[in-house]
């Protein structure tokens, strides 16, 4: 059985494909973003669930992702970069292509921090995207 809690070196976590590093970097943003929100929204469910919709959809992703992106370090940045660079990107038809490969760079930037076992900047970074979106929820 693989031990679920190792911590990956940078050359073990440079081995796997920026996709796929997005794959798990979307469940561990959604997680972030669901626990947030039951820590902080009193609300019922189907309110939980569309206010974390609009937090995961690709357009605020993107958007996110441009807020964040000037407080990168530059391995955070190189990991962003693979995963919006990456090709074979399918696009689905609800977004356009800039924001899906921004939000595909957010995803594996969030797998990466938590591959590697850097928690605190990852928490770090998300509070600056949830600043984001309460920014942007108040327009």
């Amino acid at each position: 059985m693989n031990d679920l809690n190792k911590v990956l070196t940078e050359s073990e976590v440079r081995q796997f494909a920026p996709l796929t590093i997005a794959y798990y970097g979307d469940c561990v943003y959604e997680q972030l973003v669901r626990k947030d929100l039951l820590l902080t929204a009193d609300m019922p469910v189907h309110a939980l669930h569309d206010r974390a919709v609009e937090m995961v959809c690709a357009a605020f992703q993107a958007k996110a992702a441009r807020f964040i992106k000037p407080v990168l370090t530059e391995d955070e940045l190189y990991y962003f970069n693979r995963g919006r660079n990456s090709s074979h990107i399918g696009i689905p038809r609800s977004s356009n292509s800039a924001d899906y490969r921004a939000a595909t760079g957010l995803e594996t930037l969030f797998g990466y921090l938590s591959l590697a076992g850097k928690t605190e900047r990852m928490i770090e970074l998300f509070r600056e995207v949830k600043s984001c979106y309460e920014t942007a929820e108040k327009k």
